[in-house]
């Protein structure tokens, strides 16, 4: 039940940016982006991204520029894991998303296994580890070209969707 029929924060119809309803509807798995070691670990949720097969495979990815991971990662050689995550990482994603409390920091909650890409959940099913080979600022995001180094697939048979907003599985 809600006292609102539509989101009570949007930008009147009229008002609303077009390319970034345009990315709402595309939609698609969320992931976690993790770096780091130590009281330098940094993470966030990240829906923006694109994996390029290839011989090396890369990952591109669009990060809020004011964001710790952005700052982790805007430098090359820097490694970073890519977590495809589950319906049941939710409130992990909205954790690292900054839209939910993380009491005793972000990485408490959960088991974590130090790699030497950065911290990596011990339940994951589907990863990725990969070097930063560039970044640039790009429209309002900062854009991480990944080089992929190692990955396991695991099953995904619940995976977590991101859809205008909402997650979903």
């Amino acid at each position: 039940m809600s006292i609102h029929s539509g989101h009570p924060f949007a930008d009147p119809d009229g008002a609303r940016e077009a390319a970034r309803q345009l990315r709402g509807r595309l939609g698609g798995q969320v992931s976690l982006w993790t770096a780091g070691s130590g009281a330098g670990r940094a993470g966030l949720t990240v829906s923006s991204l694109l994996v390029v097969p290839g011989a090396p495979p890369y990952a591109v990815a669009l990060l809020d520029p004011d964001s710790d991971l952005a700052d982790v990662l805007d430098a090359a050689d820097e490694r970073c894991v890519i977590h495809l995550l589950q319906w049941r990482h939710r409130d992990l994603a909205e954790q690292f998303a900054g839209q939910m409390p993380a009491p005793g920091g972000l990485f408490a909650a959960d088991t974590w296994l130090d790699t030497p890409a950065g911290p990596r959940l011990a339940d994951i099913d589907t990863w990725a580890e990969g070097t930063v080979e560039s970044s640039r600022r790009i429209g309002w995001s900062l854009e991480v070209l990944v080089r992929i180094d190692r990955v396991e697939v695991g099953d995904a048979d619940d995976p977590l969707l991101h859809r205008r907003g909402r997650y979903s599985h």
